[in-house]
C-alpha cells in the first residue's frame, strides 16, 4: 500500500469522477494486526475511507465465509461496477471455526451490510450495543459468552462504505432499553474506521442514546517489528475487548 498509494488516489478511486472509466478491481489488501510484521500492516482501512465520496467505492470488512461468497460473486456480476476493497485478515478467519459458515447459507442469501447479533436471548436485556467489523468480532463474542453477560449485544457492521445507516438503525430499534453503543476497533485510532463512522452512527443509533469508542492510543505504524511489542500488542486487544463489555 506504501508504493501503490498513488496509483489507488489517482485511479482507482477518482478514476471514475475524472474521466468517467468505471473499474470493478477487487483488492484483498492486509489487516495491520494479521500477525504478518510491520511491512504488511500499511494497508490503513481509514486511507481508504477518506478517499471515499459519491458512492465511488466499497469498503468492506467481511466476517463469516457466506459473506465472502456472496460479496464476491455480486462483485462479479455486478451491473454497475465500482472498486471493492476488502480489509478482513483471511489467514485469522480460515483459522476460526465460528467464521465458518453453514451450506444453507452458502446456497442461498446475499451479502448484508450488517449482521444482527442473533446470541440475544432477550432483546429487552440489552442496554449496550458494540459495533465492530472483520475478525475482532470473535474476540468480543468469546469475552462476551465467556462472562455470561445478557445486557450486551454484538452487532457486526460488514459495510463500511457506503455506510449502511437504514440497516444499522433497524438492528439497534431492536432493543428497546438501549442507552450506549459502542464503536469497539482494534486498530489505532487513527488507523481504524472510527473518524469516519462516528457522523454516521449519530443518524444511525435511537435518540438519547450515547456514543463511545473503544480504540487503541494514535501510532504512526499499525504493527511493530519487535517480538515482544507484539506480544504487548495482543495484550492490548484483550483489554479493548474488557473495554469494549464492560464501560459503565
Amino acid at each position: 500500500m506504501n508504493g501503490a498509494q498513488v496509483i489507488i488516489d489517482q485511479y482507482i478511486a477518482a478514476g471514475e469522477y475524472k474521466w468517467d472509466q468505471p473499474s470493478g478491481l477487487t483488492m484483498l489488501l492486509p489487516h495491520g494486526h494479521e500477525g504478518v510484521g510491520p511491512e504488511h500492516s500499511t494497508g490503513y482501512v481509514s486511507r481508504f475511507l477518506q478517499l471515499c465520496a459519491g458512492g465511488n467505492m466499497k469498503v468492506v470488512m467481511p466476517s463469516t465465509s457466506a459473506q465472502w461468497l456472496h460479496l464476491l460473486r455480486e462483485q462479479a456480476l455486478s451491473a454497475e461496477p465500482k472498486p471493492l476493497v476488502v480489509m478482513s485478515p483471511k489467514g485469522q478467519l480460515y483459522g476460526n471455526a465460528r467464521s465458518h459458515s453453514p451450506l444453507c447459507e452458502l446456497i442461498g442469501g446475499a451479502f448484508a451490510p450488517v449482521l444482527h447479533d442473533s446470541g440475544v436471548a432477550s432483546p429487552e436485556d440489552v442496554t449496550r450495543v458494540v459495533l465492530s467489523s472483520g475478525k475482532f468480532y470473535y474476540d468480543l463474542l468469546a469475552a462476551r459468552d465467556a462472562s455470561d453477560d445478557t445486557r450486551t449485544a454484538l452487532v457486526r457492521v460488514e459495510q463500511l462504505y457506503p455506510f449502511p445507516t437504514s440497516e444499522l438503525a433497524v438492528a439497534l430499534a431492536a432493543f428497546p432499553k438501549l442507552t450506549e453503543v459502542v464503536w469497539a476497533q482494534e486498530e489505532e485510532k487513527n488507523h481504524g474506521a472510527w473518524h469516519f463512522v462516528r457522523d454516521h452512527l449519530q443518524q444511525a443509533v435511537p435518540a438519547n442514546c450515547r456514543i463511545v469508542d473503544v480504540c487503541r492510543r494514535e501510532s504512526p505504524s499499525g504493527a511493530h517489528s519487535s517480538i515482544r511489542a507484539r506480544q504487548c500488542s495482543r495484550d492490548e486487544t484483550l483489554l479493548l475487548v474488557a473495554a469494549a463489555l464492560t464501560r459503565a
